[in-house]
C-alpha cells in the first residue's frame, strides 16, 4: 500500500458516532422543509431554483434562472429586476407589516433600541439620500467600517438602496488592513464611528481610518456616527457627523430596480496574504440563496420567531443570516454589540430569555467557551423559548454538539450544523431540522438543490466510510461571481484543480450512511509517517475528553516523521492544574480513540487560544510557535498577547514521550 493509499485508509476510519437524535415531533409535522422538498429539488435543479426567485420582488420577473454558457462564470435570473432594500425593508411595510421589529438591539453598555420595520426604511432611506448628495452613484464603492450597532445594517441597505456595492471591514481590523480595501476596489466614500464598546470600554473607531486615508487620497468623504462620545478629531471638507447629515435628510426616496447581476457587495476574505480577494456578491441569486437557506435550515416562522445571529456585520454570517436574509424573510432579529462575558458570563442567556429567542446561531468557539466556564452559568436562566440552535464557522465537536444541545437546547432542540463559506454566500451542507436525524458532529446532507460530493484526487467519488476532498458539482445562486478585479485569480483558485467541480479547499469524508463530516482545511490535514490525519479529528477526540474544554491541534514539522502532531488544550474548570499526568491521560486518550499514530507529540495546557474576533482560531500562528518560527502577523487577533503567553508556556517543554 503507498503511503498515499494508506492516507485515505487513516483519514477515513477516525470518528465513528453512534448518537443521533430525530426531530421532534412537533417540529417535523409542521416543518418547513419535507423529504418531498429534495424529491422535487433533484428532479428539476432549475425549476426548483426558479420557484424559490418566488420569495422576491422583482421589478422585471426573471426568465431565465440559470445562465452557465460562460463557466465558471454563472448568471442567476439575469433579465430579470430587483432592488434589495425595498425587498428587506418597503415590501414589508406596503404589506401592512411596518410594526414588526426588525432588530432588538442590544448594547454592551445596556442601552436598548426596538426598531421596526417602518422606522429602519425611514433611516435606510434617508441614508440613502445622503450618499446621494455626497455624489455617490450606481456602482461605486462605498466602505463600511462599524461595530455592531444598527447603524450598520442601515448604511449597508442604504449603499443596495442606490445601487453602490459595499465592503464592510471588520472594525477590528487595522488601518493598513482597511486601507488595503479601499486602495483594493476604489472606495470614495467611508461611514465610521467615532468608536465602541468592547469589554465594558470605549473603543476608538476613528483613528484608524485617518491613518488608513494617508495612503487613500481618492476618499472624498467619510461619515461618522457617534456611539462612544469620546472626543474625535474631524478633518473639515471631508468628515461629516452622520446625526446631522443623514438625520436632516427626507424619509422619501423611490428605490430605482437594477439587474439582477448588479453587484451587491464585495467582501475580504480574512487570513489572506498578499493582495485582498475581495469576495464579489450580486444581487439576485444572492437575496434567493440566502432567503431560502434561512427559511428552509432554521425552519423560520417569521410571523413568530426571534433569531439571533451571534455574529458581525463584518463576516459574511453578519451579512446573509443577520441582514440580508432575515430582511427579506420579514423576521425578527437580535443585534448585539458586545462580547459574551461582558458585563458577566451570562450575558448570552440573559439576552435570550429578555426577548425569548427561538432560534441561536453561533460559532463552535463559543459553546466551547460555555462548556470550560460550566453548565451552572446557563442553568440559571429561561432558555426554554429556544426551538433550533445553528453552528457556523468551523466543524462542530461531537462533545460540544452534544453539550449545546443539551444544556442550551434542553435535549429538545435539533442542532443544525451548517457548512458554508464567504465565497458560496448561502448554506450549501445542513441537516434540515424536520427532516435529518442529527449526528453530533456531522453536516450531514447538502441543502436541497444544492450539489456537493467528497471526491478522491483524480475527481472520483469517493465511497461510503471513505475520506477525500469536498466539491459542488452544479452552480448555486448565492455563489461568488468573481474576485474582484482578477477574474483570472478566480478561475485558479476555485475552479482549476477538478474539471467543472467548484473545489472548496476542505476535506471531508462520507461515514457509513453516506453522511458528511467536515475534516477542515487541506491545510489542516497532516501527513504523519504517510499517514494523513485531520486536526479537526484529533480535536474532536481531544474534546471528548472531561477533562478538555477546547483544543487545537497543529502539525509541526519533524525530522523522523514528516510532520509531528502538536496539541494545545483548554482545560475545564474543575480539571485540575494541567500536570503531566493530564497531559498523559490525553494523549492516551487520542492512541485509544483513533489511534497510536494519532497520539500526539506534545500537548501544551493554556489559557487561551489565539482567536480572530469571528472566533476561529489563528492554527497558522500555533504552528509559527510549535516550529519556534518568528510570529506572522497577530492583528486580527482578538487579544495578541495571548500569544506571547503561550510562547513563555512553551518555553523549556520537553518533548512528551
Amino acid at each position: 500500500m503507498s503511503p498515499q493509499d494508506a492516507g485515505h485508509e487513516t483519514l477515513s476510519n477516525l470518528l465513528h458516532e453512534e448518537r443521533q437524535f430525530d426531530p421532534p415531533t412537533d417540529l417535523a409535522a409542521s416543518a418547513n422543509v419535507t423529504r418531498a422538498t429534495y424529491e422535487q429539488a433533484a428532479a428539476d435543479f432549475e425549476g426548483f431554483w426558479a420557484e424559490q426567485a418566488k420569495r422576491l420582488s422583482w421589478g422585471t420577473e426573471p426568465t431565465q434562472t440559470l445562465d452557465w454558457s460562460g463557466a465558471p462564470f454563472a448568471k442567476w435570473y439575469a433579465d430579470g429586476t430587483l432592488n434589495a432594500a425595498y425587498n428587506a425593508l418597503d415590501r414589508h411595510v406596503e404589506a401592512g407589516n411596518g410594526d414588526r421589529v426588525a432588530f432588538f438591539f442590544e448594547g454592551e453598555p445596556g442601552d436598548t433600541r426596538e426598531i421596526t420595520y417602518a422606522q429602519l426604511t425611514d433611516e435606510v432611506r434617508q441614508a440613502a439620500n445622503a450618499l446621494l448628495e455626497l455624489g455617490v452613484k450606481t456602482g461605486d464603492r462605498v466602505a463600511i467600517y462599524l461595530p455592531m450597532i444598527p447603524e450598520a445594517v442601515v448604511a449597508m441597505l442604504a449603499c443596495a438602496r442606490i445601487g453602490a456595492p459595499h465592503t464592510v471591514v471588520f472594525g477590528g481590523f487595522s488601518a493598513d488592513a482597511l486601507a488595503s480595501r479601499i486602495t483594493d476596489c476604489g472606495v470614495e466614500v467611508v461611514i465610521t464611528a467615532d468608536g465602541g464598546y468592547r469589554r465594558g470600554s470605549p473603543a476608538a473607531l476613528k483613528p484608524a481610518v485617518d491613518e488608513a486615508l494617508k495612503s487613500c487620497p481618492d476618499v472624498r468623504n467619510v461619515l461618522v456616527i457617534r456611539r462612544t462620545g469620546q472626543e474625535t478629531a474631524m478633518t473639515e471638507g471631508r468628515d461629516l457627523w452622520w446625526h446631522e447629515y443623514v438625520g436632516k435628510q427626507s424619509t422619501e426616496h423611490t428605490p430605482e430596480t437594477f439587474p439582477a447581476e448588479h453587484p451587491l457587495y464585495i467582501m475580504y476574505t480574512s487570513g489572506s496574504t498578499g493582495k485582498p480577494k475581495g469576495i464579489l456578491h450580486t444581487t439576485g441569486g444572492y437575496l434567493v440563496g440566502t432567503a431560502y437557506t434561512h427559511w428552509a435550515s432554521f425552519d423560520l416562522k417569521p410571523e413568530t420567531d426571534v433569531f439571533w445571529t451571534a455574529a458581525d456585520i463584518g463576516w459574511v454570517t453578519g451579512h446573509s443570516y443577520l441582514v440580508y436574509a432575515p430582511l427579506v424573510n420579514g423576521a425578527t432579529s437580535i443585534m448585539y454589540e458586545g462580547t459574551p462575558d461582558t458585563p458577566h458570563k451570562g450575558r448570552w442567556w440573559e439576552i435570550i430569555e429578555k426577548y425569548r429567542v427561538t432560534i441561536l446561531y453561533c460559532a463552535p468557539t463559543a459553546i466551547r467557551t460555555f462548556m470550560k466556564w460550566g453548565s451552572d452559568i446557563p442553568d440559571g436562566f429561561d432558555l426554554s423559548s429556544l426551538r433550533v440552535l445553528g453552528s457556523v464557522g468551523e466543524p462542530i465537536n461531537p462533545e460540544a454538539y452534544v453539550w449545546y444541545r443539551h444544556f442550551i437546547g434542553g435535549d429538545e432542540t435539533p442542532v443544525i450544523d451548517t457548512w458554508w463559506q464567504t465565497e458560496t454566500g448561502m448554506h450549501m451542507i445542513a441537516p434540515m431540522p424536520g427532516v435529518t436525524a442529527g449526528k453530533p458532529g456531522a453536516a450531514m446532507t447538502p441543502v436541497p438543490g444544492v450539489a456537493v460530493e467528497v471526491v478522491d484526487m483524480d475527481g472520483n467519488p469517493v465511497g461510503n466510510g471513505e475520506g477525500g476532498y469536498l466539491v459542488v458539482t452544479k452552480p448555486w445562486p448565492a455563489m461568488l461571481r468573481t474576485i474582484w478585479g482578477d477574474d483570472q485569480r478566480y478561475v485558479d483558485t476555485y475552479w482549476s484543480r477538478y474539471d467543472g467541480m467548484y473545489f472548496a479547499g476542505d476535506g471531508a469524508k462520507k461515514d457509513e450512511d453516506g453522511d458528511i463530516w467536515l475534516l477542515g482545511r487541506v491545510d489542516d490535514v497532516m501527513n504523519v509517517s504517510g499517514h494523513r490525519m485531520s486536526t479537526t479529528e484529533i480535536e474532536s477526540a481531544l474534546v471528548s475528553h472531561p477533562k478538555v474544554a477546547e483544543a487545537a491541534v497543529v502539525g509541526a514539522a519533524d525530522e523522523t516523521t514528516g510532520q509531528a502532531i502538536v496539541a494545545f488544550v483548554i482545560l475545564r474548570a474543575d480539571a485540575g492544574d494541567g500536570g503531566p499526568d493530564v497531559v498523559k491521560e490525553l494523549r492516551d486518550h487520542v492512541a485509544k480513540e483513533i489511534s497510536p499514530i494519532a497520539k500526539p507529540r506534545q500537548i501544551m495546557v493554556v489559557e487561551e487560544l489565539p482567536k480572530t474576533r469571528s472566533g476561529k482560531i489563528m492554527r497558522r500562528l500555533l504552528r509559527d510557535i510549535a516550529e519556534n518560527r518568528e510570529l506572522g502577523d497577530v492583528t486580527t487577533l482578538t487579544d495578541s498577547s495571548v500569544m506571547n503567553l503561550i510562547k513563555e508556556n512553551l518555553a523549556g517543554q520537553p518533548t512528551q514521550e
